[in-house]
C-alpha cells in the first residue's frame, strides 16, 4: 500500500481500538489490541504520517526510536524495596517505571489528553537483550509490571534488511502479535502531502515530469545512492529559505539532499529553468488578469514542461492568498466566543489579557501533546496578535474591541473577493492560452482542475465562496450557489 492508503488503515485501527461498549469499556481489550507495524524503505513518511493522524484527530503523540534504547531504559532499573510476606519484612528487587511508559503518563498530566499514539520507530532494530520485554510489551502494552494507559494504541515502524543492517528478522511468535503493513514509495499520494504542505513548486513540477525520481535507491560501484521522500521535503524547505535571503542555490547544494549525482544535477539545472519561467513570466500580472502579448506569445507555443512550470508558479502564489483568506476567517471565527466573554466582562482590558493567555497556553499544550497542526498553530498566533492589538485600543469599553472586529470582518470580505477574482483570471487564461483539445479541456486545463481539488486551502476556499470558472470545468462536482450563504456566515461573525 502507499502512505495515503496506510495513513487510512492507520485512522480506522485507531477508531476501531478506541470504540467502548455501553459500560464503558474499550470493546477490544487491551492484550488484543494488536500494535500496527509499517514496514517500507527509510525516508518514506511513515513518521510524518502518524504527526498528521494525531493533529487531525486531536489525540496525543509520543515517539521513540527503539534503536537507541538498552533493556535497561526500556524496562527501568532495579531498585530494593521493602516488602512484609507472612508477618516477616524481604527486602526484594522492583523495575522503576519504563522511561517510555513514564513519557506517556507524563503527557497525560502536562496535557489532559487521554488517549493518545505511543509510536515506536525501528522496532525490529532492538537489541538482543530487548527482545524478549519487547515481545511481552508487544502482547500486553507492559514493560516490566507498568502498561501504558488505556486508552493508548501502539504504532511501530521499521525498515526492511535491505536498507538497515542493524535490522533482525523478527519472529512469527512476534510477528503473530502485530499487524504488519508493507509501505511502498508512491509519487501521487505524496503529491496530496507536498502541495498541502508546501514544498516548492519547482519540486512538485520535476517530478510531476520524471516521477522515476521521486525515490530511488541503488547500489554502484562507489557505493549506495538514494533520493527520499524526506530528501526532497527538506530540500524544499531549504530552497525556500536560501530564496529569501538571496543565497546562491547550487548542484553542490542539492546534492546534500538528493544524494544521487544523476537527479541532483538533473534538478539543479531545472531549478535554474524554473526560475527563468519566473522571471520571464509576470505571474501577479496573469493573476490579476493583465496579459500582455509577450506572455500570450510565449505561453502559446511554450513546450509542455514549460506549461507545468507556469502552472505550479501560478498555483503555489494563488493558493498562498486561498489559505490565506481561509486561516483569517478561522482566526476570526476563534475570537468571536472570546469577545463574547470580553464583551460580558467588567473589565475588558482584565479580559482581553485573560484570552491571549488561554490562547497561548493551548497553543504550549497542543505543542506537548503533538495535537497542533502547523494551520492551527498560525491561526492561534493570529488570534493573539488580533487580541494584542485590541488590547492597545484606547480604554473606553467594549466599543473599541467592537468596532475593531467590525473592520477585520470587512476586510476579510474585501480579501475573499479579490482572492476570488485571482482564481477566476488564473483559470480563464489556461482556457485561453491552452484551449481545448478532441475530448474537451486540454491537458493543461484538466490538470489545473485537479491541482485545485487536491490542494486543501483551493478546495476549501472554492467549497465555501464558490466559483463560476471552477465549476464551469468540473462537471463531475455538486454545483451549487453557496454565495448567499457564504454571506450569511460571514455575517454571523458578529458579537
Amino acid at each position: 500500500m502507499n502512505i495515503r492508503e496506510a495513513k487510512a488503515e492507520i485512522r480506522n485501527a485507531i477508531f476501531a481500538y478506541f470504540t467502548k461498549n455501553e459500560f464503558g469499556e474499550y470493546e477490544i481489550p487491551i492484550e488484543r489490541q494488536r500494535p500496527l507495524f509499517l514496514v517500507g524503505p527509510p525516508g518514506i513518511g511513515k513518521t510524518a504520517i502518524m504527526e498528521q493522524i494525531a493533529q487531525e484527530l486531536g489525540v496525543g503523540l509520543v515517539s521513540y526510536s527503539m534503536s537507541h534504547h538498552t533493556r535497561q531504559s526500556a524496562l527501568g532499573l532495579p531498585s530494593i524495596v521493602t516488602k512484609t510476606y507472612g508477618g516477616k519484612e524481604y527486602r526484594v528487587s522492583e523495575y522503576t517505571m519504563s522511561e517510555i511508559i513514564a513519557s506517556v503518563y507524563d503527557m497525560v498530566a502536562e496535557t489532559g489528553v487521554k488517549e493518545g499514539i505511543l509510536f515506536l520507530d525501528e522496532i525490529n532494530c532492538v537489541s538482543e537483550t530487548l527482545a524478549p520485554a519487547m515481545l511481552q510489551f508487544l502482547q500486553y502494552k507492559t514493560f516490566g509490571r507498568h502498561q501504558i494507559p488505556a486508552g493508548w494504541i501502539v504504532v511501530t515502524a521499521g525498515n526492511p534488511p535491505e536498507y538497515n543492517d542493524s535490522v533482525r528478522e523478527l519472529d512469527i511468535v512476534t510477528l503473530d502479535r502485530l499487524r504488519r503493513m508493507e509501505i511502498e514509495p508512491d509519487y501521487a499520494a505524496w503529491k496530496e502531502y507536498a502541495v498541502n504542505s508546501g514544498v516548492h513548486p519547482a519540486i512538485t513540477t520535476y517530478l510531476d515530469a520524471r516521477k522515476g525520481d521521486f525515490y530511488k535507491i541503488e547500489a554502484t560501484a562507489d557505493g549506495k545512492t538514494f533520493v527520499t521522500a524526506r530528501g526532497w521535503a527538506d530540500l524544499s524547505s531549504m530552497l525556500r529559505i536560501y530564496e529569501r535571503r538571496g543565497f546562491a542555490i547550487t548542484e553542490q547544494l542539492v546534492g546534500q539532499y538528493l544524494q544521487n549525482s544523476r537527479i541532483a544535477r538533473d534538478f539543479a539545472i531545472y531549478y535554474e529553468l524554473f526560475n527563468k519561467y519566473r522571471a520571464d513570466y509576470a505571474v501577479e500580472q496573469i493573476l490579476d488578469g493583465d496579459w500582455d502579448a509577450d506572455v500570450r506569445a510565449r505561453t502559446k507555443k511554450a513546450a509542455f514542461d514549460e506549461r507545468l512550470s507556469l502552472l505550479g508558479l501560478l498555483l503555489d502564489a494563488l493558493c498562498g492568498e486561498l489559505r490565506g483568506v481561509c486561516e483569517e476567517e478561522d482566526a476570526l471565527g476563534a475570537l468571536v466566543p472570546a469577545l463574547r466573554r470580553v464583551r460580558d466582562a467588567a473589565e475588558p482590558s482584565a479580559a482581553l489579557d485573560a484570552e491571549i493567555a488561554a490562547v497561548r497556553a493551548e497553543i504550549e499544550t497542543g505543542k506537548r501533546a503533538s495535537t497542533l497542526s502547523p494551520e492551527r498553530h498560525r491561526v492561534l498566533n493570529r488570534a493573539i496578535e488580533l487580541l494584542t492589538a485590541m488590547r492597545g485600543q484606547p480604554s473606553d469599553g467594549f466599543a473599541p474591541v467592537k468596532a475593531a472586529f467590525d473592520g477585520l470582518v470587512a476586510s476579510l470580505k474585501t480579501q475573499a473577493a479579490a482572492a476570488g477574482a485571482r482564481l477566476g483570471n488564473l483559470i480563464r487564461f489556461c482556457a485561453v492560452m491552452f484551449g481545448v483539445d478532441s475530448s474537451g479541456d486540454s491537458q493543461e486545463m484538466v490538470l489545473l482542475i485537479t491541482e485545485l481539488g487536491i490542494r486543501s486551502a483551493a478546495a476549501r476556499f472554492i467549497s465555501r465562496y464558490g466559483s463560476d470558472e471552477y465549476f464551469a470545468h468540473n462537471q463531475n462536482l455538486l454545483v451549487y450557489d453557496r454565495q448567499a450563504e457564504i454571506v450569511q456566515e460571514l455575517n454571523a461573525l458578529e458579537l
